[in-house]
């Protein structure tokens, strides 16, 4: 084997598990090659950090050294990339959209939303910016920001979007120290009327917050109160997967 058609196999294994962890059988149909090929590209990949093995050693996953470059050269694509199949799974489980968001200064960027196809839609905010105050991921963003983000965040006025929208100081700087301990964010109407959210924050490796994940739904149908607390703990925990993948972790 040349060494361009190893590296040119190598990505190519490389690539077949950006969408999840797999096996050598898996590996190998999904990039065409020889199981006994993939075997030793893995092989390879595992002793350079590219690649790690699962404990029990049925199958491989992106390696930390490898989503490190990835998350430097392009944090918000490496965030999109990771996160997108499991939105699609919190969609499906809540029948209600999901998106994550990173903080911009004192607004919240969407980077990414998975729609969920129903009847009545909310509006994709994907490539846009929202006040942080007034949306669940922009709450879940302020309160695990650095002492400086956060300060800066709160050193002018906040602006209304609408009726419900919460703008003292006082009451979002406890409203932030209450989402920091519980771990998630509702705003119920407070971006705009008619609309409700939840959030959790998504972690670095490093244990630091560069994301939020959201889902949201008209309030008419969203959230069902005698879901609420099942909701609450599915962004949660869908949020907990994404950190682990993120850290390169084989079980998300």
């Amino acid at each position: 084997m040349s060494g361009v058609q190893s590296v040119t196999r190598a990505f190519s294994v490389l690539r077949s598990l950006s969408t999840g962890p797999a096996g050598v059988s898996e590996i190998a149909e999904r990039t065409d090659l020889p199981k006994s090929t993939v075997a030793r590209l893995l092989s390879t990949l595992v002793d350079v950090g590219a690649v790690e093995q699962s404990d029990n050693s049925s199958s491989y996953g992106l390696g930390e050294t490898l989503i490190e470059l990835s998350a430097a050269a392009s944090p918000g694509r490496n965030i999109v990339s990771i996160s997108r199949p499991h939105l699609q799974d919190l969609v499906d489980l809540l029948e209600e959209d999901a998106g994550i968001g990173v903080l911009d200064g004192r607004g919240v960027y969407y980077l990414d939303q998975v729609n969920a196809g129903q009847e009545v839609q909310l509006r994709d905010w994907t490539g846009e910016t929202v006040d942080a105050h007034v949306v669940s991921s922009g709450l879940v963003l302020l309160a695990f920001a650095s002492d400086a983000d956060q300060a800066a965040a709160l050193a002018h006025p906040f602006e209304p979007w609408c009726e419900r929208s919460i703008t003292d100081p006082v009451a979002i700087i406890r409203r932030l120290e209450s989402v920091r301990r519980d771990g998630f964010a509702w705003t119920m109407e407070e971006m705009a009327e008619g609309i409700n959210s939840v959030a959790a924050p998504i972690f670095n490796p490093a244990g630091s917050v560069i994301a939020a994940l959201h889902v949201h739904g008209p309030a008419y149908r969203f959230p069902d109160p005698d879901r609420r607390d099942a909701i609450t703990r599915a962004v949660v925990r869908t949020a907990a997967r994404v950190s682990k993948r993120l850290a390169g972790s084989l079980e998300a």
